[in-house]
């Protein structure tokens, strides 16, 4: 799989190479740039100010570094202020008890009695060479120590200081980030109270939908009318009111009865008109 993974990418580099000969190499980061730019317009905010957020969590073990730090400086200032605080009390110990057997050794006596025993001037000579060379090599220590406790405090403050601006951006940085899921909620509430983007073909969807309901409704309701009906399927007749016709006819029988049948019923004749030529 491996081989082959390894052949079809050479295969590819050789094309790209003949294709685009040498601006093979920008081609291709120009490529790269354009999808990664791509891919991140894709991302939504919230991974992204979610993503902001945990960055912003991972500064937490430097600053725990830098805390466990701070302390084991702290603690091994305050041990070498105790050990030089005790070896400065030392000295100013051994300084009175060499100042004293200077002292009596240039009283010009021959001997001397301490703590219960006899020394002679030598033996007090030689011890004060011996305390003398002790003091300067104790006293050299004490003033390197001091040297490096100097060093000490300065990069303990150095740290301090860093601790104090890596609070201070971290507390920036979740400020920063508290303000982006402000501005983004805001977005979010505007635009869900505002006209959305509805898709077309959704849209068209919907409209079609309705249609066929619309259409199914119809259809029920021209079943449900053509059963209320009972004459379907019969010739359609009107009825009309009926007329009386008796009285109706006799009327018309007398009115055009000749009228000599008509004097034989004692009915009287119908005056007649006289028009003007017959009078003359």
């Amino acid at each position: 799989m491996l081989k082959k993974l390894l052949i079809g990418g050479g295969s590819v580099a050789l094309l790209g190479s003949l294709i685009f000969g040498r601006d093979v190499v920008n081609y291709a980061q120009t490529a790269w740039s354009a999808t990664r730019e791509a891919v991140k317009r894709e991302v939504p905010l919230e991974f992204q100010i979610e993503r902001a957020r945990t960055s912003v969590k991972q500064l937490d073990p430097a600053i725990q570094h830098t805390l466990k730090v701070i302390a084991e400086q702290q603690v091994d200032l305050e041990q070498m202020n105790r050990q030089m605080h005790d070896r400065s009390a030392d000295m100013s110990t051994a300084k009175e008890q060499l100042m004293t057997l200077k002292h009596d050794l240039e009283s010009g006596k021959s001997s001397f009695r301490y703590a219960s025993i006899d020394y002679t001037a030598d033996d007090v000579r030689r011890d004060i060479r011996t305390r003398f060379e002790r003091y300067k090599a104790a006293e050299a220590m004490l003033d390197r120590d001091q040297k490096i406790q100097k060093s000490r405090s300065v990069a303990l403050y150095a740290h301090e200081k860093q601790l104090d601006q890596m609070l201070s951006q971290k507390k920036d940085l979740e400020a920063e980030v508290e303000q982006l899921e402000a501005r983004l909620q805001t977005i979010r509430a505007q635009q869900s109270v505002s006209t959305p983007a509805i898709d077309e073909s959704e849209l068209s969807n919907v409209k079609r939908l309705i249609a066929e309901v619309n259409k199914q409704l119809d259809v029920q309701e021209k079943l449900l009318d053509s059963n209320c009906k009972f004459g379907t399927g019969l010739i359609p007749v009107e009825t009309k009111p009926a007329v009386e016709m008796g009285n109706v006819s006799a009327e018309i029988d007398a009115y055009f009865k000749p009228a000599s049948d008509k004097k034989a019923d004692g009915v009287k004749p119908a005056p007649q008109v006289v028009t003007a030529e017959r009078s003359k």
